[in-house]
C-alpha cells in the first residue's frame, strides 16, 4: 500500500516546495509563478534547474553562490524521487536549506 501512496505523497511536497519556493525562483529568471495545480516534482525540478541554468550563466560572483545551492538542491530533489522512504525526509530538508539560501544570495 505504501507504494500506492508514495507518488501522491511526492506530488504533494513538491507541491508544497512549488508553492513555497515557486514564485521567488520563477521572478530570478522573469518567469511567472508555476500553477500550483498541475504542480509535479519533475515540473518543479526543472524549474530549479532552469533557474540554476541562468544563474550559473552569469559571471557575477554571488550568483554563482546561488547556482552552486541550486545545483545541489536539484540533486537531493532527484535523490528525493528515488530513494528508500526514511531518507526522503532529511533529503527534503537539505534541498528546502539550498533552495531558501539560493533566493537569499540571488537577491
Amino acid at each position: 500500500m505504501a507504494t500506492q501512496t508514495q507518488p501522491q505523497e511526492h506530488t504533494d511536497t513538491f507541491a508544497a516546495l512549488s508553492d513555497c519556493f515557486g514564485t521567488d525562483l520563477a521572478a530570478l529568471i522573469g518567469e511567472e509563478a508555476p500553477q500550483n495545480a498541475n504542480a509535479t516534482p519533475a515540473g518543479f525540478i526543472d524549474l530549479v534547474e532552469r533557474v540554476r541554468d541562468v544563474l550559473g550563466a552569469a559571471s557575477v560572483g554571488y550568483l554563482q553562490d546561488a547556482y552552486e545551492d541550486l545545483d545541489d538542491a536539484v540533486t537531493y530533489l532527484a535523490d528525493d524521487l528515488t530513494s528508500p522512504a526514511g531518507d526522503q525526509r532529511s533529503l527534503l530538508a537539505w534541498a528546502r536549506t539550498h533552495l531558501r539560501d539560493a533566493i537569499e544570495t540571488a537577491r
